[in-house]
């Protein structure tokens, strides 16, 4: 199969055996893959990403000099059954997975592995217990995003937002506009979001955000303040003598951007008894002073990837328009153009959500 491969902090299209679905797995055929941020940095910073990842107690392990398939955001077609498989699903079955595999040695990661190809190929072997078919009438490029939405909706669900909490997005990138469509299914209003690229506002806008902040003109939290208002200020409750009014409803910022500095910056900005969701994955070391979330009795919680409910939710609710996703997808590749498309992906000016598909000639 051809495919492209990550080797040695490059991209390069290789003909590799096809693999072979053992017991309780499915060979599928790669229709459509997203091209995820952490790609972006696993291919500059491997090793980095590699060993902070076993500190922290990740499960995925590759030699970058052998060779990974990348590809995580993916929607597969069933080509055959491994030997002892349900069948559940019938071949020619259009479907997506959470990007992982389970066997005797434990979880397994599909796209962050030299034994387990990813979506950047022509074929995958994928766990047939946790295929979803893709709903009939739902186009093969939506489900493909069913991954990264879904890191969106999980951010949001562990966020435990009550009716009056105003949320602020921190970065319209992928993970960003995830996040901001996971809020307006939720029926959360008003959404703030802040980004400094014009082309990630607009998409920020057609994801369901209420207002949009370009950093470089205007503070996100003053407007963030602005739109917090209590419409009804009976309802505000009152504010202690050193908290400067008018009281506002509830803070939630999302973080979505993963670069060092950025949760100092927002706990210095923010008001008293925020809570700060971390969802952008920063793979360097990053440092922030206590006493601004000690003196503001700020609330910091992390989150990574979703649950298998949450996925299949997602996947549901693109099929039923409530997740849109058309506007996300900016260019289409086959693997010979993959190369070319990290590099385009640099620009958020440019794009999104960039879909491999490797049969595209």
């Amino acid at each position: 199969m051809r495919a492209a491969v990550m080797r040695d902090h490059r991209l390069v299209v290789e003909d590799l055996d096809a693999p072979e679905p053992r017991a309780g797995e499915v060979l599928a055929k790669t229709l459509a893959c997203g091209i995820c941020g952490s790609d972006l940095h696993a291919l500059q910073h491997t090793e980095r990403m590699v060993e902070s990842t076993k500190r922290a107690g990740g499960v995925f392990d590759l030699d970058p000099a052998k060779g990974v398939v990348m590809g995580h955001e993916f929607c597969a077609e069933i080509v055959d059954h491994g030997p002892g498989s349900p069948k559940t699903l019938a071949a020619g079955t259009r479907v997506c997975s959470m990007p992982i595999l389970v066997d005797a040695a434990g979880l397994q990661t599909v796209g962050y592995s030299n034994d387990h190809p990813g979506g950047y190929g022509e074929m995958m072997r994928l766990q047939e217990a946790l295929l979803l078919p893709v709903p009939n009438g739902l186009a093969t490029e939506h489900a493909a995003l069913t991954e990264p939405m879904a890191v969106g909706v999980h951010a949001v669900a562990k966020a435990r937002l009550d009716p009056e909490d105003v949320p602020l997005v921190v970065g319209c990138g992928p993970v960003g506009l995830a996040v901001i469509a996971a809020l307006k299914l939720r029926g959360v209003a008003p959404i703030v979001a802040a980004d400094y690229s014009a082309r990630r506002r607009d998409l920020a806008v057609a994801m369901g955000a209420d207002v949009v902040v370009d950093p470089g003109e205007d503070s996100p939290y003053t407007s963030w303040s602005e739109a917090a208002v209590y419409a009804d200020p009976s309802k505000a409750p009152p504010l202690p003598p050193w908290i400067p009014g008018p009281a506002t409803r509830p803070a939630v910022v999302f973080e979505c951007v993963g670069v060092p500095g950025v949760i100092e910056e927002i706990m210095q900005s923010v008001r008293q008894g925020a809570r700060i969701v971390v969802v952008g994955v920063c793979m360097e070391r990053d440092h922030f002073e206590p006493m601004f979330g000690i003196n503001k009795e700020l609330n910091l919680q992390f989150v990574l990837g979703y649950t298998p409910e949450e996925f299949s939710a997602t996947l549901h609710h693109i099929g039923e328009g409530e997740i849109p996703v058309e506007a996300l997808i900016t260019d289409r590749v086959g693997v010979e153009g993959v190369a070319s498309a990290f590099e385009a992906l640099a620009s958020p000016e440019r794009h999104a959500k960039i879909l491999v598909e490797p049969w595209r000639s």
